[in-house]
């Protein structure tokens, strides 16, 4: 009977977890080790540079402890997301860190490189083919969004894993992947029962999350050819049906079906049963097969940005702070204009954080606050220009005088330079499927021997 044990220390390699939950979790002999490494969670910015969002030292130590402890037991590790999004970038990265963490512990493995950034004029060729469609919410997008795109990932279904697996890796380091496919891959492969590994690998992607230790706590799946169980790895926490059913609402619209490349399983008959306070038993999930797709990311510049603050305690300002909001803006755009640089060549928003900053809304009437911190963010298409335009609103976030009869106000600056340049800033044009022929069609693989 088919039987696997996976364990999943971490939400994303570069989190950490207690080395109390992750001593547990090799206590507990798993068969592999598991964690998705990235997500788009975190804005454009990543996907569209190619850089990680975690500090290479969190990383290094995250997968130190996957490697050594993986070599200790003789037993394979795998990540997804490389580098946060996934880019070639990222997995390169990541496997030069593992090659180091190998050269030091002296010990030899064979590593696996999935690839699943694209070439821009292939996937632009899927469009003008018709075999690409767009998710809910998706922008319009054209023949010309692909070469807008400094970068476009396909995200991994599990069929990539279970290649690498077939041809003896013992290392995995997927490019851009979904969550669930980094740990569904293995159980799939060993015969569990497919609807049950996606299912479990779902509740666990988030780590701990779905169990009282919260993301550092590490979790535990052992699934089989009839469910799986979750299993609390953190001395001390606990896992609960709640908490195990929970997770399938996670980053997903619909709260009972969960839909990853070329398959949709449906929880509408399964049972959650807690065997004790550290384990939670799954069963009944059903699974349908669809025509092979991959979800498609892309993301591209779109400008530079330079962003100011000012802190404000004015009480007559914090009567109405969208009074002065409005007043500075005005004042803004006709000093501009009459410096020659038209409102239509740049792009600015003036927020009051501590009023409605965050949200934009309508405050609760009567409500004044104590102080905001005032916000101005400037996008233009050079960095020059950007700053430019937020050195010429400086004076007026300084000393802006809205009252008729009162002394010139001096606020105050966060930082000096009051200005700080943010760089090339991006936002994200696709999110889209494309439908291949082969789930490895669009994937490219390379190995290595330490």
């Amino acid at each position: 009977m088919a039987n696997v044990k996976v364990f999943v220390p971490y939400g994303a390699v570069g989190l950490n977890c207690t080395e109390e939950a992750f001593e547990a979790g090799l206590a507990m002999k798993p068969d592999i080790i598991s964690s998705d490494a990235g997500s788009t969670d975190s804005g454009p910015y990543y996907l569209g540079s190619g850089h990680g969002k975690y500090s290479i030292g969190d990383v290094k130590r995250d997968l130190k402890r996957m490697v050594l402890g993986a070599h200790k037991l003789g037993i394979p590790m795998t990540i997804g997301s490389a580098g946060t999004c996934g880019s070639d970038e990222g997995v390169d990265t990541a496997c030069e860190l593992i090659r180091e963490i190998c050269e030091e512990a002296g010990i030899h493995k064979k590593i696996a490189k999935i690839y699943s950034q694209q070439d821009s004029n292939v996937i632009k060729q899927k469009y003008c083919d018709g075999m690409i469609n767009a998710l809910h919410g998706a922008p319009e997008i054209s023949e010309k969004t692909f070469d807008e795109c400094s970068t476009i990932v396909a995200l991994l279904g599990a069929e990539a894993y279970e290649e690498a697996f077939k041809n003896g890796a013992e290392i995995i380091i997927g490019g851009r992947s979904t969550d669930t496919a980094v740990i569904a891959a293995y159980p799939l492969m060993k015969g569990c029962d497919p609807a049950s590994c996606w299912h479990a690998a779902k509740t666990v992607e988030c780590g701990g999350v779905c169990t009282s230790a919260g993301l550092q706590g590490g979790v535990f799946m052992e699934v089989d050819e009839k469910g799986f169980t979750i299993k609390a790895v953190q001395p001390g926490s606990t896992v609960s049906a709640y908490s195990v059913s929970a997770h399938l609402i996670y980053e997903n619209s619909n709260p009972i079906q969960l839909t990853e490349p070329g398959i949709q399983i449906d929880t509408s008959n399964s049972t959650y049963t807690e065997l004790s306070e550290t384990e939670v038993r799954v069963e009944g999930t059903t699974i349908e097969y669809f025509p092979y797709t991959l979800k498609l990311e892309g993301s591209g510049p779109v400008g530079y940005q330079t962003v100011s603050m000012a802190g404000i305690r004015d009480r007559k300002v914090m009567q109405d702070p969208m009074k002065w909001v409005d007043a500075v803006s005005r004042a803004g755009i006709e000093k501009l204009e009459k410096a020659g640089i038209s409102s239509d060549s740049y792009h600015f928003w003036l927020r009051p954080y501590g009023y409605n900053g965050v949200s934009g809304m309508e405050v609760p009437e009567g409500y004044v606050p104590n102080e905001v911190l005032m916000m101005l963010t400037v996008t233009a298409d050079t960095q020059e220009m950007a700053t430019q335009i937020t050195k010429a609103f400086n004076p007026l976030l300084l000393h802006y005088n809205m009252f008729e009869g009162k002394q010139m106000p001096s606020y105050a600056f966060i930082f000096s330079p009051a200005e700080m340049e943010r760089g090339a800033i991006y936002e994200f044009k696709l999110y889209h499927t494309v439908s291949v022929k082969d789930p490895l069609e669009l994937v490219r693989f390379s190995y290595e021997n330490i």
